[in-house]
């Protein structure tokens, strides 16, 4: 069993619906006072597509999170709006000859689209990083999230590429990556040094990630509690947060410059 549907399923309950595709699991439950709806994606060996069989974000798991998501914003209309908590354990998007063909940037796009609809809506969207958050697969489940969380585990990573065709690409070793990570945290893929950028709410201790007991999940809970609080305290619906933070300030200080100038410019 993947890690994002061990979490699901210890957060949300074994009821998780597999809709089409069986790919895109979506529960309705609770955290602490709030009504919650937990969406995740994990390998399915029937999948349609071949190269999405592995937990990949592809076309069907795409449009299935965009609907999943405005469904759920559709029946909570002006009323109190439910928390979405996007378990993320994706290995990337599925790169393949039809998958592009069929537009495979629209169905991200969609999943992209919806997430951030509700937000903005007020819906507080928390992502719960639990193994594997790659490339624009995270863009479209997770990334969008008011508050990102994330267990501490050697198992848990954030990359816009995998590894592997970092390393092709750049054509440099897995180890001389790993050298170079070292010292500058934005090339590293360990979940410690993508804290150290600024965008994670809360990094998870003391958790087992491959098989929560009883008090991994309450702790678990208990931060995502806190998110969701904490999301509707503020009031804010952008992300903003994530550049003001002390860890964006220190480890991201050309990016803000960058920012800077370019707003100058734009107003000028």
């Amino acid at each position: 069993m993947s890690r994002g549907k061990t979490w699901l399923e210890a957060l949300a309950g074994t009821d998780a619906r597999e809709a089409k595709p069986a790919s895109v699991l979506c529960a309705d439950g609770t955290v602490g006072d709030e009504r919650a709806r937990f969406l995740g994606v994990v390998p399915n060996p029937e999948a349609k597509f071949p190269r999405s069989r592995e937990g990949e974000l592809g076309l069907e798991e795409g449009w299935a999170l965009a609907r999943h998501v405005r469904e759920a914003m559709a029946e909570d209309g002006d009323g109190d709006r439910c928390a979405l908590v996007a378990v993320v354990d994706v290995p990337g998007q599925p790169y393949g000859y039809r998958e592009e063909l069929l537009g495979l940037h629209l169905a991200l796009a969609a999943a992209v689209d919806a997430y951030a609809t509700a937000r903005l809506a007020g819906h507080p969207l928390v992502a719960l990083v639990v193994g594997q958050a790659i490339s624009g697969a995270f863009l479209a489940h997770g990334m969008q999230a008011n508050r990102i969380l994330a267990l501490e585990d050697p198992g848990v990573t954030v990359q816009v590429m995998s590894k592997r065709s970092t390393a092709r690409v750049t054509q440099r070793s897995v180890d001389e990556l790993d050298e170079i990570a070292e010292e500058v945290p934005a090339t590293a893929y360990d979940i410690t040094s993508f804290a150290r950028l600024g965008a994670l709410h809360r990094l998870i201790e003391g958790v087992d990630a491959d098989e929560p007991g009883a008090e991994d999940v309450e702790t678990v809970r208990d931060a995502l509690a806190e998110a969701i609080s904490s999301s509707r305290r503020d009031g804010s619906t952008d992300l903003s947060d994530r550049l003001a933070s002390p860890e964006a300030h220190q480890h991201r200080s050309a990016s803000l410059r960058v920012r800077e100038r370019l707003a100058e410019e734009w107003s000028g």
